[in-house]
């Protein structure tokens, strides 16, 4: 398999259609976006807080397309998608090694995706003349770089025949 291969069928098979994650990914952003909200005004718009904001957005929009049935596969009949809400077919939430590192995964894209909203804040308030882009872009890059090295890290071997 190619390493293009590979990436494909990572984000295909995380993006399937799965509730309980996205119940586990709402709590997440619900929890990250109440850091940010609850940081004092002096401190709101320094590194940290920006990367816990934009990182709750990544969390939520992650959150509502696990929800969609339709992430599941293209073209799917009414009927297998129907199916995909039946109790003997939902899945199992992954190993909590591989579940952890993707959430810092997807936290950190969040920095890493979304640093161009820094920008536009000198729209909103004047006096935010500089905005620590880089830095959270950084910390968007060592999140996302983490999350990948312990998933990759703690993914179950194939067995290999004898």
């Amino acid at each position: 398999m190619s390493y293009r291969e590979s990436i494909m069928e990572e984000f295909a098979g995380d993006l399937e259609y799965h509730p309980r994650r996205a119940a586990v990914y709402f709590v997440l952003s619900a929890a990250a976006f109440s850091f940010w909200y609850f940081t004092p005004p002096d401190n709101k718009f320094t590194t940290t807080p920006l990367v816990f904001a934009l990182g709750s957005l990544t969390l939520f929009l992650k959150a509502i397309f696990l929800m969609r049935k339709s992430s599941e596969g293209l073209a799917l009949t009414q009927h297998e998608i129907d199916a995909l809400s039946s109790p003997a077919n939902r899945k199992a939430l992954p190993q909590l090694p591989e579940q952890s590192a993707q959430v810092v995964q997807d936290f950190g894209a969040g920095s890493l995706l979304l640093w161009g909203l820094l920008l536009e804040g000198k729209n909103f308030d004047a006096s935010w003349a500089n905005p620590p882009v880089l830095q959270v872009v950084l910390s968007g890059a060592v999140l996302f770089a983490l999350g990948w090295l312990v998933r990759h890290l703690t993914k179950p071997k194939p067995l290999s025949g004898t």
